[in-house]
């Protein structure tokens, strides 16, 4: 199903309440952002760009695209700050993947739905009528054109006009009696061979090469079976990063448990436990810069930068009263060459040796 709206240029909005992330994930609902008033003109003064910044994307002709968990999404083109939401016909308040097609139209993914912009006006898509499978998680648009669609139910492909489930063999894993996210698509990667990689939460990673599929779990040496991040450096590593399954048990004496950075080099998977916080911890975010330097987010301490030999920490921000947590949830270097991170508290910048807050305000160059 799908529906048009008409984008009004000039109007104001008022934002519902929504269900969002915790501080720590990407994923769990449990916090509630306030509502806000924000101006398709101007934002407000002093503001954060988002409580939640989940996503940060740059488009083809250099806009910065935000999403967050319960303002829509914001849109700087280097000149002004402005943002789309339900009332301009976005599918939801909660953005959480972005790609643009090869027309130039930039497709949200939101926690309701899937929305189309075309510079003029939005269409939404619904995937099913079905919270966990129109509760999407992850937009990858492949080399051959294929439009992957990751929602809490599972992997479809979007042909623009409907979805068609695409369906992914369960491996042998042993799992917490606890955990009910299994069907969670993470993410959605295509390696420098052409093949797709898909991340769940609580079935690891699986690599599919157009005709098989090839698992990598606890058992294979994944520190976790519930992968949320994949990336493929210059060399052709295979990077996973995973979060702590156990965080989820109902028993707070339970709640430790293995996560964090390991590395497939093609024969076998190693693991980081020498550096602070990159073991026994999650991580949700992962990155490869144009200098080939591999960004991770290390949950509760920082920013990490490998630039193949040495890890380099960016610990903290310069507003630790929005971060207490260091929830690190995208990454993103532009063509400029700045780092930009979202984080459990709004968007920041790597300025020098620190990792310094954007607000509505700025600063933005």
């Amino acid at each position: 199903m799908k529906l048009i709206n008409p984008i009004s240029h000039i109007s104001f909005f008022t934002l519902v309440l929504l269900i969002v992330t915790s501080c720590t994930s990407k994923a769990s609902p449990e916090s509630i952002d306030p509502p806000d008033s924000v101006s398709q003109v101007e934002a407000s003064t002093a503001a954060q760009i988002g409580k939640y910044v989940v996503e940060i994307f740059e488009d083809s002709k250099g806009i910065l695209w935000f999403g967050t968990m319960s303002k829509g999404v914001a849109r700087y083109d280097g000149q002004s700050l402005t943002y789309l939401t339900p009332l301009d016909g976005l599918s939801n308040t909660a953005v959480v993947s972005i790609v643009e097609d090869k027309e130039g139209n930039i497709w949200f993914g939101t926690q309701a739905g899937l929305s189309k912009y075309d510079g003029k006006e939005i269409t939404r898509f619904t995937v099913k009528n079905s919270q966990e499978h129109n509760r999407i998680s992850k937009l990858f648009i492949d080399s051959k054109g294929t439009f992957w669609v990751g929602t809490w139910g599972g992997v479809y492909q979007f042909d623009g006009k409907s979805f068609s489930k695409f369906e992914l063999p369960v491996p042998t894993v042993s799992l917490p009696w606890y955990l009910n996210t299994m069907e969670w698509i993470t993410e959605i990667k295509e390696d420098s061979h052409g093949n797709i990689w898909f991340a769940r939460d609580g079935y690891g990673a699986c690599r599919y090469d157009g005709t098989s599929f090839t698992h990598f779990t606890k058992q294979e040496g994944l520190p976790s079976n519930n992968v949320t991040e994949i990336q493929e450096d210059l060399q052709g590593n295979m990077w996973f990063a995973s979060r702590v399954a156990e965080k989820d048990a109902p028993v707070t004496d339970q709640r430790v448990g293995e996560g964090g950075l390991s590395k497939f080099d093609g024969e076998s998977v190693v693991q980081f436990t020498a550096e602070k916080a990159l073991s026994k911890n999650d991580i949700y975010s992962l990155y490869v810069d144009r200098a080939g330097n591999l960004w991770v987010g290390a949950n509760g301490l920082g920013v990490y930068r490998y630039d193949g030999e040495t890890f380099q920490l960016y610990e903290g921000t310069d507003r630790m009263d929005l971060t207490t947590r260091m929830g690190i949830q995208s990454i993103l270097e532009d063509r400029q060459g700045k780092m930009w991170f979202g984080l459990s508290g709004g968007l920041f910048r790597l300025e020098e040796e620190e990792v310094i807050n954007v607000s509505q305000d700025g600063p933005w160059e």
